[in-house]
């Protein structure tokens, strides 16, 4: 789960058809640094996201550890039945991760290879890519978009770059921000499929409801396959994902206004 984010500036609009466009570069970070910008370390001194996380401990505290339980039920649950492709075209968003030696690893190039499969099979015509840079000399959006164009993309296929954002909720902020026109005037958000690993689909899910996207989730990987590995993966998403909806449903309980915006 995401600990709930800073509100920031909307990103630049930055769109162009592939795969000429280049934007800006953002500041770079050194790698000695970037694990503590990404993940909870970030929120550490942050009295809005400790009041959750304290709220979150009472919560398992008296529930004894039920709560995380059922959490952990609902991301196992959207990450073994999520599908494969959309029933009809939609603007695609697909979720960057760390690159290691500024390339895509395996599970950011299933989900680059997912969105691929929905380009050729018609499914979308206008793909973002999300994620600024977590280390290394590249965005993980510019990355992702250098492995895409190796791959022969079909003709008229739209992509656009979010860089500017460190984790999912400030993916979908400045994703938001980028498919809205500017100026008084909001254009109507269109239907959105958010393409991520199974283990973070739900994460993906339920902040994408509370930022106002219609929304639907599509798997990267071809089947749902369990491992040690992927179970700490889930469990580390409940975890987040309890962090982030308790969190919200206690100050809207509270009447606390700032701290429920953050998630908006």
């Amino acid at each position: 789960m995401e600990p709930i984010a800073q509100e920031e500036p909307a990103a630049h609009t930055a769109l162009s058809t592939c795969p000429i466009y280049q934007p800006s570069p953002a500041l770079p970070v050194l790698s000695s640094v970037a694990p503590l910008k990404r993940g909870p370390w970030r929120y550490l001194s942050d009295g809005d996201v400790l009041h959750a996380a304290a709220v979150v401990l009472v919560a398992l505290v008296l529930s004894l550890g039920l709560v995380w339980v059922g959490y952990l039920l609902h991301v196992w649950h959207v990450a073994a039945r999520s599908p494969l492709t959309l029933s009809r075209p939609m603007t695609v968003l697909v979720f960057g991760r760390r690159l290691v030696r500024d390339q895509p690893e395996t599970d950011y190039q299933l989900r680059l290879g997912r969105a691929l499969a929905l380009m050729r099979a018609d499914m979308t015509d206008h793909v973002l890519l999300l994620g600024g840079r977590s280390g290394g000399s590249v965005s993980e959006a510019a990355a992702g978009r250098a492995w895409l164009a190796d791959r022969e993309l079909p003709p008229g296929i739209v992509l656009q770059l979010e860089q500017a954002s460190i984790d999912s909720l400030e993916n979908l902020r400045h994703a938001r921000s980028l498919l809205q026109e500017d100026g008084p005037v909001m254009q109507v958000l269109p239907p959105v499929a958010l393409v991520s690993s199974r283990y973070h689909l739900a994460r993906c899910q339920l902040l994408a409801r509370r930022l106002g996207f219609d929304s639907v989730v599509v798997a990267a990987e071809p089947a749902f396959e369990l491992s040690r590995r992927y179970l700490v993966r889930l469990l580390t998403e409940s975890g987040y994902l309890m962090w982030i909806d308790i969190g919200v449903r206690w100050a809207r309980l509270i009447g606390h206004q700032r701290m429920a915006r953050r998630v908006s």
